[in-house]
């Protein structure tokens, strides 16, 4: 009888506190896998460097602009795509958080 009554606490313990903090952890795996895709850690790091470490004199300069116009398109497009998958993740949480109070509005409204 005694974990009846606690059934509701039970439910609210796991859908607001152990249910996010797996879908957190499961999003930061989701981030950690897009970065080691889409290199993008590697791209900041060799930013200032020659592209395809082409130290010819007289090339050096010109490998540096073309590594630097490359990298600046790549960096770009994986940053809007980082954050519309931030996007999608936050309000994914959203989403699944206030599932359950949008279930109970909609039986009383």
């Amino acid at each position: 009888m005694r974990n009846i009554l606690l059934l509701p606490l039970i439910f609210l313990r796991f859908w607001y506190v152990e249910a996010p903090q797996s879908i957190i952890g499961y999003f930061l795996s989701l981030n950690h896998a897009f970065f080691e895709l889409f290199s993008l850690p590697l791209f900041l790091r060799t930013y200032l460097k020659p592209l395809k470490n082409e130290y010819r004199q007289g090339l050096v300069g010109f490998s540096i602009a073309m590594g630097i116009v490359i990298k600046s398109f790549f960096i770009g497009f994986d940053l809007m795509i980082f954050i519309l998958l931030l996007a999608f993740e936050l309000s994914a949480l959203a989403v699944f958080l206030l599932f359950p109070i949008i279930t109970i509005l909609l039986l009383y409204v």
